[in-house]
Formats: C-alpha cells, sequence, structure tokens
C-alpha cells in the first residue's frame, strides 16, 4: 500500500515506524496504531490516497490537523491524512463580503492575523488557537470563549469542498447544494423525528450529527449538517468562513464569586448585557500563576470567577453594576488581559495537575446545559464526583452552559477503568436529565457516542447510521467514531505501561503529555516563551515535546517501536532536544523532556557496546569541568592543531572557545579581602575557566554591596555537562563528590532557607551560570534523592540578582540609563525566573527587554555535527531579531553558552549582568 501511494499521491508517503508512533494518540485517552501517514498537497492527493485505501481492502482513514482531539476521533488503525503539512493555505480574504477561503490545515491564529488588518477575525476561538488547524475545528464544531456573541465553528461556516471515501467531489452549501444522492430523501422521511428529537435552548448542542440543518424550514444547509461529523463523511479540502468584526475597545471584567456555583448561577443573566465571553474558573484552577496576575492587577476577591470581556468602558461599566459579584477588577490593558487570559488557554493542561499532587485526565471533558440550569448542573455533578471518590476542577464557558472538566481516574488498573465507565454512564444520564448535551465543545470521539442513545434515543442514533452509510458507504472514514462506535473504555492509551523496565520510569512520566500541543507553536503565536525551540526550527512533530513523549510513550508499550532503550527512532528525535527545559515551565502538565532525554541517553548507551557508541562529543564536551580542571589552558594548544575540532566531535562550522590565561579561582586566591563572607560564590566551569571576568565582575559588586564573598574549599561541579549528555552514573559521583566539598567532608551543607524549609538559614551560595544554578536547584536533588545534602544545597542556590536583591536590600545599584537588549537564559526562564533580574535593570536604569526563547547553541547541543542550522534556527526565532532591532543597545547574556552564540552569529559582544554593573562601579569612580 505505500508503494502504490507513493504512486498516486504527489505529497508524502510515510509508513515508518516513527510516523506511526507519532500519530497513535491524539488529546484524548484513547491510542490506536496507524499503518501509516499520508501529507497530501491538494484536493487530488486527496482523492488519490482515498483510492489506493479502497483498493487495498477498504483500508481505514482518518483526516487530522493539529491533533488536539479529545474524544479519541484524531486517530485511526489505517491511514492518517496529515493535512497540516501541505494543506494549510490561506487562498482568499474578502474584506467587503467579510469571508475567507482557507485549506484544512490552516492553523486559527495565522487566519486571525491575516483577517486583522481588515479589522476581523474568525470568531469561534477555541484556548488551542495558536495551533489548531480549520479542518480540525470543522470536524469536532470548535467553539471557544467567544461564542456567546459568534457562535460555534458551525455557525461560520458558509461552504466546504469535500472528498468522500469513493472520491466524489462536492461543494456543499445551503438549499441543498452538494448533498450526496439520497440524504435528502432520507431526511424528508424523518422531519418529525428531526424537529422533535433535539433538546431546544442549548447552544452548545454538538453530539451527534446535526441533522436539523437540513430541514426545510433551516435552509437544507448540508455544510453546517456536516460541520462536526469528526471525519466520518468526507474530507474537507477547502472551506469558506465567515469572519467578524473586531471589538473596537475590548474590555476584560472580572467578576469574582465565593465558589464556582454562584458563578454559573450568575453567567445566564449577564447574557443580556451582550457580552462577548463569559468565561468560569475556580481558584482551584489558578493555583500557581501569581506572576501572571500580577500583571493584570490581580484577581478580584472570590473563590471563582467569571471573565467577562465586553466592548468599550461603558458596557464594563454596566456589566459590574448588573453583576451581583463579590468583587470586581476591570482590566483595559491589553498586556493585562494577555496575563489573565493565559490562565484560562492553559487550563486544559494545568487542570491535569490535581492540587497536592496526582494527574487528571480527560473523558467527561465538556458537557453542556442550558445556561440557566448550570449552577443546579454543578452542584449535582459535584456531589457525583464525591460518590465515586474523584476529584475535579470545573471550568469553562459558563455563558454558553459549557463545562470542562479533568478528573482523577485511575486509568492504570483495571477497577479503576471499571469505575471511569460507570461515572461516564451516570454523567451522561445526569446531563441528559438537565436537558443537556454530552458535548458542548469537543465532539464526542469514542469517549462519549457509546452514550448517544441516553441523549437522542434508538430511533434518532439510528438516522445517523444511515446518514453515515449514505455518505460512506463502505465505511472507510474514521470507524468507530460517532456511529456504531468502539466501547467508551476499550483501547485506553494507558494499558500496558509500563512494558520495559524504565529507571526513573520514562513511559508513564511521558504519559503526562495530554497531547494539548502547547509545542507544536510557532511564529508570532508563539510568543515569549522557549518551548519548543527545535519544532519552531524544523516544523516537524517528531522535533515537538509532544512528538517525543509520544515515541518515549511507544517505547516503553513496544507494540511499533520494539527495540526499548536501543531504539534509534527515539534516539534521533531527542537528538535535536536542546535541553533546555522550556518544556518544564511551558507545557502545561510539566513534561521534562530534558529529564527524559539524560535518562535515555543514560541507558542507550549503556553496557560495553554502548560506550563506544556514545558521540565524541559526549566525552569531550559532556566532561568538559575534568578535562579543563586537569588540563586548564593547554588545552588550547590541543585545539589549534590540524583535525582537533574532529576528534573532538566538533561541527567546523564552530571554533572553541579559548581557556583564560588564569582561572576565576586563581584571580580570587591571589586577592585579599578583610570582610566576613556572607555567601559563598560558585565558581562554575565557564566562569571559572571560559570567562574569568564574569566573576571578577561579580565580586566587584557584591563587595560594594556590602556583602563579603568566599569561594568552596575545594573544586566543585553541578554536574550540568554530565546530565545533558546522559551520563548519569557520571553525574551522580560529580554530585557526591560536591557535596562533600561543600560540606568540608562532614556531609552537611549550609542552606538558606527557603520556601521549603530545608536547611538552616546560613550561608547562600550564589551561582552566576543560569544554567548551572537550574542544575543546583532540580537535578542535583532529583539525581540525589537519597542524599539529604542535595535538597539543601538546592534551596541554598540564589542567581547574581536574586542575592543583591535579597542579602543587600537597600544597596543602590550604579545609575546606568541606557537600553539593553539581548537574551533571558532559557534555563532562567524556566526554572529559576528574572522577577529580580528585572527589577536590579530597573534600578540600574537599564531599559528594555531581553529576548525569549532559546539562544540554539544550548551548550554541546550546537557544537555538535549536524546541529548546526537547527541551532542558527533557533536563535533566529525570537534573538537575533531582537539584537537587529536594537541598533546600538547594551547587549546581556547572563549564560556563557548565550554569548558565544552572540558573538559567533553577530558583530555584538554579549555581557554578564555583573560585568556591566560592575563597569558602572567604575565610572562612578
Amino acid at each position: 500500500m505505500a508503494s502504490d501511494l507513493r504512486a498516486a499521491v504527489v505529497g508524502d508517503v510515510d509508513f515508518s515506524v516513527t510516523a506511526r508512533a507519532l500519530a497513535t494518540m491524539d488529546a484524548s485517552n484513547y491510542r490506536r496504531v496507524p499503518t501509516g501517514t499520508v501529507a497530501p498537497r491538494d484536493a487530488a492527493d486527496v482523492a488519490a490516497a482515498l483510492e489506493v485505501c479502497r483498493a487495498h481492502g477498504t483500508t481505514p482513514v482518518v483526516a487530522r490537523g493539529a491533533g488536539t482531539s479529545i474524544g479519541g476521533q484524531a486517530t485511526g488503525t489505517g491511514v492518517v491524512l496529515d493535512l497540516t503539512r501541505h494543506m494549510d493555505g490561506i487562498v482568499s480574504i474578502d474584506p467587503s463580503e467579510r469571508t475567507a477561503v482557507v485549506q484544512p490545515g490552516v492553523v486559527l491564529d495565522r487566519l486571525r492575523a491575516a483577517a486583522r488588518p481588515y479589522g476581523l477575525t474568525f470568531g469561534p476561538d477555541p484556548s488551542t488557537h495558536s495551533r489548531c488547524t480549520l479542518g480540525g475545528m470543522i470536524g469536532n464544531n470548535a467553539c471557544g470563549a467567544h461564542s456567546v456573541a459568534w457562535g460555534t465553528t458551525a455557525d461560520n461556516v458558509r461552504s466546504l469542498e469535500v472528498v468522500t471515501y469513493r472520491g466524489e467531489r462536492l461543494t456543499l452549501g445551503r438549499g441543498g447544494r452538494g448533498a450526496p444522492a439520497g440524504l435528502l430523501d432520507l431526511v424528508d422521511r424523518r422531519l418529525a423525528l428531526l424537529r422533535t428529537g433535539y433538546p431546544e435552548g442549548l447552544p452548545r448542542r454538538i453530539s451527534g450529527y446535526a441533522l436539523d440543518a437540513l430541514l426545510p424550514e433551516r435552509g437544507v444547509d448540508v455544510a453546517r449538517s456536516f460541520v462536526g461529523s469528526e471525519g466520518t463523511l468526507g474530507v474537507v479540502t477547502e472551506a469558506t468562513v465567515a469572519l467578524v468584526p473586531l471589538p473596537a475597545e475590548p474590555v476584560l471584567v472580572v467578576l469574582g464569586y465565593a465558589d464556582e456555583t454562584a458563578a454559573a448561577d450568575a453567567a445566564a443573566g449577564l447574557l443580556q448585557y451582550g457580552p462577548l465571553t463569559v468565561e468560569g474558573m475556580a481558584a482551584d484552577l489558578v493555583r500557581g500563576t501569581a506572576d501572571l496576575v500580577r500583571g493584570a492587577a490581580g484577581l478580584p476577591k472570590g473563590a471563582a470567577w467569571l471573565f467577562c470581556e465586553v466592548d468599550g468602558a461603558p458596557a464594563a461599566t454596566d456589566l459590574v453594576r448588573a453583576a451581583d459579584a463579590l468583587d470586581a477588577v476591570v482590566v483595559r490593558e491589553a498586556a493585562g488581559q494577555r496575563a489573565l487570559w493565559r490562565i484560562r488557554e492553559d487550563a486544559a493542561g494545568t487542570a491535569t495537575r490535581m492540587p497536592g499532587g496526582g494527574d487528571a485526565w480527560p473523558g467527561w471533558e465538556d458537557c453542556a446545559v442550558p445556561p440557566a440550569r448550570l449552577g443546579a448542573y454543578l452542584r449535582e455533578f459535584r456531589a457525583l464526583l464525591a460518590d465515586f471518590g474523584l476529584r475535579g476542577v470545573p471550568y469553562g464557558h459558563f455563558g454558553d452552559g459549557c463545562v470542562h472538566v479533568r478528573i482523577d481516574f485511575d486509568l492504570w488498573g483495571r477497577e479503576g477503568v471499571r469505575d471511569f465507565r460507570r461515572f461516564s454512564e451516570a454523567v451522561a444520564d445526569l446531563v441528559v436529565a438537565h436537558g443537556g448535551s454530552l458535548s458542548g465543545e469537543h465532539g464526542d470521539g469514542q469517549a462519549r457516542a457509546e452514550l448517544l442513545p441516553r441523549m437522542y434515543g434508538e430511533e434518532l442514533v439510528g438516522l445517523f447510521g444511515a446518514v453515515k452509510d449514505v455518505w460512506d458507504p463502505d465505511g472507510g472514514l474514521n470507524p468507530g467514531m460517532l456511529v456504531r462506535p468502539r466501547r467508551l473504555d476499550e483501547g485506553l492509551r494507558f494499558e500496558g505501561l509500563p512494558v520495559v523496565g524504565m529507571g526513573m520510569d520514562v513511559g508513564r512520566a511521558a504519559a503526562r503529555c495530554v497531547g494539548v500541543a502547547k509545542c507544536r507553536v510557532e511564529g508570532p503565536s508563539a510568543g515569549p516563551g522557549v518551548m519548543c525551540p527545535s519544532y519552531r526550527a524544523t516544523g516537524e512533530e517528531k522535533h515537538s515535546t509532544r512528538g517525543r513523549a509520544r515515541l518515549l510513550h511507544e517505547m516503553a508499550l513496544g507494540e511499533v517501536i520494539t527495540d526499548g532503550w536501543r531504539s534509534e527512532e527515539v534516539r534521533e528525535a531527542l537528538d535535536l532536544c536542546l535541553s533546555c527545559k522550556g518544556c518544564r515551565s511551558d507545557c502545561p502538565v510539566g513534561v521534562d523532556m530534558a529529564a527524559y532525554k539524560a535518562e535515555f541517553l543514560d541507558r542507550h548507551y549503556a553496557g560495553l557496546a554502548g560506550v563506544w557508541r556514545r558521540p565524541r562529543s559526549h566525552w569531550t564536551m559532556g566532561r568538559l569541568p575534568g578535562w579543563l580542571a586537569h588540563f586548564g589552558r593547554g588545552l588550547n594548544a590541543v585545539m589549534g592543531l590540524p583535525f582537533a575540532a574532529r576528534l573532538a566531535g566538533v561541527t567546523p562550522e564552530r571554533t572553541m572557545p579559548r581557556v583564560a590565561e588564569r582561572s576565576f579561582a586563581y584571580w580570587f586566591a591571589q586577592r585579599a579581602s578583610t570582610r566576613p563572607p556572607a555567601l559563598t560564590l560558585w565558581p562554575d566551569t565557564f566562569t571559572n575557566h571560559l570567562a574569568p571576568e564574569v566573576g571578577e565582575a561579580a565580586v566587584r559588586v557584591l563587595e560594594d554591596a556590602g556583602l563579603g564573598v568566599e569561594l568552596p574549599p575545594g573544586r566543585v561541579c553541578c554536574g550540568l555537562t554530565y546530565v545533558s549528555t546522559g551520563q548519569l552514573g557520571a553525574a551522580r559521583k560529580v554530585m557526591r563528590r560536591t557535596l562533600d566539598v561543600m560540606g568540608e567532608g562532614e556531609g552537611e551543607v549550609e542552606g538558606a532557607g527557603g520556601a521549603d524549609g530545608v536547611g538552616g538559614a546560613v550561608r547562600p551560595v550564589v551561582v552566576l551560570e543560569p544554567s548551572c544554578a537550574a542544575t543546583l536547584r532540580t537535578d542535583l536533588p532529583e539525581l540525589l534523592g537519597d542524599d539529604p545534602r542535595a535538597a539543601r544545597l538546592a534551596a541554598s542556590v540564589l542567581t547574581f540578582a536574586e542575592a543583591l536583591e535579597t542579602l543587600a536590600p537597600d544597596w543602590t545599584p550604579p545609575r546606568l540609563d541606557r537600553p539593553v537588549t539581548g537574551q533571558t537564559h532559557c534555563h532562567q526562564h524556566a526554572v529559576l525566573g528574572d522577577a529580580a533580574d528585572r527589577r536590579l535593570r530597573e534600578r540600574a536604569g537599564l531599559t528594555g527587554e531581553l529576548a525569549g526563547g532559546c539562544c540554539g547553541l544550548a551548550g554541546n547541543f550546537g557544537f555538535e555535527p549536524g546541529h548546526y542550522e537547527v541551532s542558527v534556527a533557533c536563535a533566529e526565532d525570537q534573538l537575533l531579531p531582537a539584537l537587529r532591532a536594537a541598533g546600538d543597545a547594551t547587549v546581556l547574556a547572563d549564560g556563557f553558552s548565550c554569548r558565544t552564540q552572540i558573538g559567533d552569529l553577530t558583530e555584538a559582544r554579549a555581557r554578564h549582568l555583573a560585568e556591566v554593573l560592575a563597569e558602572g562601579l567604575e565610572e562612578e569612580l
């Protein structure tokens, strides 16, 4: 079949292990293994692929966009059509008609950006707007926060170009246009059923086929009836959609209530004031987001909130006066609104981590009831959760009566799966009792289709099956979804994990990835975050955090990827992981691919055979601290020899940094200081041997702030380079030796105390290199969890800016009054935070923002063969454009890799913040 497909289509055909493994799951609880994937280039390719699949025994076909479906409908056992790779264009925009013609793979945010110059947008805006595709939105009838004003995707589709499984090309529209033979006759025979079988007063009725759109009094709208069919009737190849005017003055009104049921009770009453959104969420959903909401003047008093966007300040005033809320906040600034909306958009991932620990999963993700019934429904829903001993955090589109919730089902064991089924049946009955829809946004898929007879009755569900047979008599399109469905507890993706020995249990850790695909965002929609730099550079799923998590998941199962830790498919996908740790903070569920990569590499190269297969760079740059400690500047002569770079495993496009003539530790030992030490300054490998000027500047500033400085009594190393190259045994040895030095061999490390209460409040450890500080705070206690000294040392770590802020709060930095640009280190973004740095720069008169993202060098990554182009592309994502736009601004970069990358790719010289402040002190003299 792969051979026939390659001969028939112009696009890409991939039946490899990697391609199949990447498409086994979407954002649901389900898993199905496909035969292969096809990325068609146009409608002709789609038709040709379907013809080959028909010829090969009616091979099933599932159309896939971003793969963020929550019901399992973007997975399949046959051929997966990847419509995002080539069929992702905006064909045209007609501002006078307020319409756009798009291909199915175009990402929603791209359409919105293209429409914005005309003062228009596409109304439906699900929280995945930065990566979901129009084809996927049409398949699931997606909605989003603005549906109270602009409706669902079905309300905004004017016509559709589709290809049926038998290759028939149809243009669907109103007046019966494009209806396949027999469809309208079938409907005409069942008009009474269609007029009485659907619930009324329900704006979010997404479940089942929308056959009532084919009623004469509703215009016999074939396109509208097709929307929400989840790829079971035909494959969309082009869509004409309506655009709506952007609000002239969007204002966000946040209303506080005692709990989410009080907020739900109030939501329906606000609709008469014409809000654009009425979104509800409770306090347990916004835990850990203090930094996000600080920029929006905080949340109002209460334990639950309604987020109501209106157009204009007068409308906001009217809404606040009318609302019976405990408190209210009105946010007019765009930055403040974005900060608060980010909480809601991340909720699908945030809600998967329960307060106090534990995972929660989709499965009863988005039911909807009439808005006036929402409060009553939520009270009964909470009681049902308690009856089953389950926990969940409801949130969602309260103005439309739609509730999202992730629930802590135990989907790993037989009893938990049984309870999952029993609970789903019970909630289905509860929703129907309130006149609701089993799905209010994400479609039925496998998760709810089995329960549709409880909502619609057997007769109407039987009609769904008859309609499916008219469109797709061979049953080749997405079988098992919507009609004649698989059981809701069949084919769960957790079954069989782990199969192979997992050490840190990488298989289960990777299973935390729920597939919301925030890591697949690219371009302006990606924003200032870090995750995932290699995906942003390549656009390939296998180089996204989700893609790598899926491959690790399949490696653990052993069905598609059968060679476990020796898997070359997994190694290849992880090869372009920069270990930036961006996913640790930017991923809504905190997937830590850097840690998984380290564990995989450690086991991939385990044993004598593995030792010889390791890349040379692991022995050279991976063990750089040891080489520098033993040979120092003698390495300069070695690296000057012919072929030295090749022998060291360094790509020819790079020049290795030179070792300094004297180390920072040597310089420090030669100086005299009578000031009693207040802190220990960490002589990391990069500062000590490659950039001692940074350490010298830091000492100058810290002492000016009245802080005495000492160095550890012996050689120390955080183990970063060993961890990033997957040499975990060596890393643990280095770390234990460091703990011995810091505790002077007595097994005690003085701690600075902290939020976790570890250690005593004695001597802080100030670390200048962000990657080393992040390693000490995270990798050290994780790798040496059996050694209490590791936690104490981790708790004592401060960055340079944190040290000045906490240990010398009254110190006045030099007033520099100049613009700056540069790079916030990715580990600082992901682990350490840069709030103290921002405040210090502001006090020193350093204006401007540093670039986000990853510089692309990332320690050894950018030096290794085969990585140079990706390394440069990562820098071009955010860093290099920021440098070009900043003119002659002072360039800041606390990370040695960031400074090296800037020096390699530009004419600029980047400096550590300590260097700039030290220069300012000299100027004041």
